[in-house]
């Protein structure tokens, strides 16, 4: 698997334990930026693998993953569903394939997109 790259100063990436951004706790392995802490993206990786989670995030992008993550799991978790059903429902809402419908793949834009739907639901 080829590290990721930074989406925001291009810069390449270190696999490294998480503990480097988090003070000292750790929380599992990350991709972290080359830059940090100038640019302090970020992804963390599936455990026991090198594969992201993801796609990198700076502060203001986890923020909003944050705030679109607390809408979307009150949605599948109150309405009894699976999260695949509501990544389905997501994916209708935001007009994508549900194979391209995913929070951690997300950027800036559709996080906000996806924020905005998930409130009227």
């Amino acid at each position: 698997m080829k590290k990721p790259k930074c989406p925001y100063c291009g810069s390449d990436t270190t696999l490294c334990d998480s503990s480097r951004v988090y003070f000292g706790k750790s929380y599992g392995m990350i991709y972290l930026c080359n830059n940090y802490p100038k640019c302090d993206a970020y992804v963390g990786v599936h455990r026991g693998t090198t594969r992201p989670l993801g796609r990198l995030a700076n502060k203001e992008l986890r923020e909003l993953k944050m705030k679109v993550h607390s809408l979307f799991d009150k949605l599948w978790m109150n309405r009894g569903m699976k999260r695949s059903e509501a990544y389905a429902l997501l994916a209708g809402l935001m007009g994508l394939k549900k194979r391209k419908c995913h929070i951690a793949m997300f950027d800036n834009d559709m996080c906000k997109k996806a924020y905005n739907v998930l409130q009227n639901k």
